[in-house]
């Protein structure tokens, strides 16, 4: 159920959107394009206080959390299959640590405090290194009390590139944050509140894409754009409208998709999704278009806006060149042989159970199948399945509750199957899926990479407030 954006702000403050450019281990800049380096064999990303006009160069600087002095961090590239490695040091006053989310990589690499390693200290240190199977666009954020510190601005990107890419003029990367300020534009106090928890989440009153405050996105009349974009936010569900506009989505979560134009037009992305988008540039010089957020329906605001500027155009009609990604090595799902678990989402306000009685039990408002995972996650909770290692598995998950619920799993990518039963077009994978009321929706995967993963929902309070547990992968 949406929840309206707090009023406090002008409109300029709600309406904040940025460029995108950053380089491996550099601060990212103000412009829009998305940098071809690749990150070094071995890098550093250290976490810790700085200070950003999120609410525009005339206005105060925000005290914020980021990776090397950047909200969001340093976009990082490497290629696919080859090596990475990162050392994170921790110079916040609490523990954190780093998931690189949607990589399939070895467990003790996923960043997740009590399970997969301990959490880095003040002071500390933590080298990960893994080899990225897939290409695509990823990104990485703490998993140690990770509503406030995503909250704070603690995210950034990591675009494992193709060895083959499609024909572009241009790639975009949009890292949309969103930020709760007060009137002197620092980060609002209050994370954990015990309605948000039990409702949509954490709202803000401002929307940043990479920190930056541009007018409007330049584009060249003729022009084909690759956009990569990454909802960082804690809570916000996004429905994205490109007006005038016929995006072509490419690519969910990284993993290549049949090309298709959203349904409706609207591009959906929860909290944690990713989209690859093709856009051409079809309109003429000097007209001006907005790309509208209104999954909130009343609240409905400005993201950017693309503005063409004079230049004669690029060329007269849209690039004839082919857009489908290159597949992925994903094991194919076995739906004969699959094993076949339900999953339940429970709770929260206005649920079939209430709120289960549980705001005094650890905090939690939330719970699977019954059971609620709070805070890190590390409460040595038995799992919620143990799956046999290289099978199929597929999971039903039935949304009991009033509120959406962006569904994601560690360490594997799933195929999305059916939607209330209804199955879904096209080969659609991903390691989020966004979950309606009252919705149940089937994914497959084969369980082959062995441990005990995180599934689950990435509206960071529900998170911490209870819809949080374990698949064991034996």
């Amino acid at each position: 159920m949406p929840i309206t954006t707090p009023p406090d702000l002008t409109r300029r403050q709600l309406w904040t959107a940025g460029g995108a450019l950053a380089l491996a281990g550099t601060l990212p800049g103000r412009g829009h394009a998305a940098s071809a380096t690749s990150v070094p064999a071995s890098l550093r990303l250290t976490a810790e206080p700085a200070r950003a006009l999120i609410a525009g160069d005339d206005q105060p600087a925000t005290a914020v959390w980021s990776y090397s002095g950047s909200v969001p961090g340093p976009v990082l590239r490497v290629r696919q299959g080859a090596r990475f490695r990162a050392t994170v040091e921790n110079r916040l006053d609490e523990g954190t640590t780093v998931h690189w989310h949607g990589i399939r990589l070895p467990n003790a690499m996923d960043g997740v405090p009590g399970l997969t390693q301990p959490s880095i200290k003040s002071g500390g240190s933590f080298a990960y290194e893994f080899t990225p199977p897939d290409a695509g666009t990823f990104w990485y954020h703490p998993h140690d009390n990770g509503l406030v510190q995503q909250g704070r601005g603690l995210a950034g990107a990591l675009i494992v590139e193709e060895r083959e890419p499609p024909r572009v003029d241009r790639e975009l990367l949009w890292v949309i944050q969103d930020w709760r300020l007060t009137r002197g534009t620092q980060i609002a106090p209050g994370f954990g509140g015990r309605m948000e928890a039990a409702m949509g989440g954490r709202l803000g009153n401002t929307v940043t894409v990479n920190g930056g405050v541009p007018d409007a996105l330049n584009v060249r009349a003729g022009e084909r754009v690759r956009l990569r974009i990454i909802n960082a936010a804690t809570a916000r569900i996004m429905a994205l409208r490109f007006e005038g506009h016929r995006p072509v989505v490419i690519a969910f979560d990284g993993q290549p998709c049949e090309p298709h134009e959203p349904a409706g037009g609207r591009l959906l992305l929860g909290p944690a999704m990713r989209a690859d988008v093709i856009l051409d540039m079809v309109s003429e010089p000097r007209r001006r278009y907005a790309v509208i957020d209104d999954f909130y329906g009343r609240s409905a605001y400005e993201l950017v806006a693309l503005a063409y500027d004079g230049s004669a155009p690029l060329r007269g009609h849209p690039l004839d060149a082919p857009v489908r990604l290159p597949p992925n090595p994903l094991p194919e799902p076995d739906l004969a042989t699959a094993e076949r678990h339900e999953l339940a989402l429970q709770g929260g306000m206005m649920g079939g159970r209430g709120m289960m009685g549980m705001m005094g039990m650890r905090g939690a408002a939330w719970a699977i199948n019954g059971m609620s995972m709070t805070g890190r996650g590390d409460t040595g909770m038995p799992p919620l399945l143990t799956l046999a290692r290289g099978r199929t598995c597929v999971l039903s998950l039935r949304n009991e509750t009033a509120w959406w619920h962006p569904m994601h799993m560690h360490g594997h990518s799933f195929r999305v199957l059916t939607r209330n039963g209804t199955a879904v077009a096209g080969a659609e994978w991903g390691d989020t899926v966004l979950v309606e009321p009252r919705q149940t929706v089937e994914v497959a995967f084969v369980a082959d990479n062995p441990g005990d993963w995180m599934l689950h929902c990435h509206v960071m309070d529900h998170e911490v407030s209870g819809l949080m547990g374990v698949l064991r992968v034996a």
